[in-house]
């Protein structure tokens, strides 16, 4: 059996686990005591009072043994929080910076971020490019005076960061922005290329599998990625991160991806 580093496994939850201490439980006696809470839509922060509950929140799930390490920030409606419409600056940086002040005093040091929605027309590219570097730039200041890290995730299809020179095109302009690598987003070039050319800003990774035809967020195994090479990949590059499962769970339980972690360590 080859050695490999111990990366913490972790998975990506809703609030519906994080409130649920039977589902912690059972994160728990699966060997799973990290995640990252995410809910994609903008909704449940407010239907949960996470501005007002986050360090509740966090402390019940400490209770039953798991740490909330990390937070992914909304990214829908895409009509209201995507930061690279002009008009949409001052409400996308106010409110993610809102979410990142209640995670921040409940302990959590890491908040993911979309850099976009979509579609988007490739001649209005690099006007979205500007104009999401500078929201990305101002919440990247929030992160830093709150102790936090703002790690940007790559995206597929027509979003922005698709390639790694439009994610250099962030990092080289706000220096202390870090990244979140989607192990499933890339759809232009091949995955170890993108990991190499960031290396140095990743925080966090989104592990699962896919198709290459588009994102599936299968668990690993299910699809075309060659997970041998790809973990030799992180080991190569000193990947000190989390190894955080972001998959569509359909039947699967947290005891399959526990399973499917030590399954991929032995390869």
């Amino acid at each position: 059996m080859s050695t490999r580093k111990n990366w913490p496994v972790a998975v990506s939850v809703r609030f519906s686990v994080v409130t649920d201490g039977a589902k912690l439980d059972e994160l728990r006696n699966a060997g799973i005591t990290e995640i990252e809470l995410s809910s994609g839509d903008l909704r449940p922060f407010f239907e949960y009072d996470f501005f007002e509950k986050s360090v509740e929140i966090v402390e019940f799930a400490k209770a039953h043994g798991v740490n909330i390490s990390s937070v992914h920030l909304p990214f829908v409606p895409f009509t209201m929080i995507d930061g690279t419409y002009p008009e949409n600056d001052l409400f996308t940086v106010k409110l993610q910076s809102m979410i990142m002040k209640a995670a921040a005093a409940a302990g959590i040091k890491i908040a993911v971020i979309h850099p976009s929605g979509e579609p988007y027309k490739e001649e209005e590219r690099s006007a979205r490019l500007e104009c999401g570097c500078k929201v990305i730039e101002a919440l990247t200041e929030t992160a830093n005076k709150l102790g936090m890290q703002l790690a940007l995730e790559n995206l597929p299809r027509t979003c922005l960061c698709r390639d790694h020179v439009e994610m250099l095109y962030f990092l080289e302009r706000i220096p202390d922005l870090k990244v979140c690598f989607d192990m499933n987003h890339n759809l232009s070039e091949d995955n170890e290329d993108y990991i190499r050319a960031v290396a140095d800003r990743i925080i966090t990774l989104h592990v699962s599998d896919y198709d290459f035809v588009d994102e599936r967020h299968w668990l690993p195994g299910k699809g075309k990625v060659d997970w041998k090479r790809m973990i030799n990949v992180l080991e190569d590059v000193d990947y000190e991160g989390r190894f955080l499962y972001e998959i569509d769970w359909d039947d699967l339980t947290f005891a399959d991806v526990a399973e499917n972690y030590k399954q991929l360590m032995s390869l």
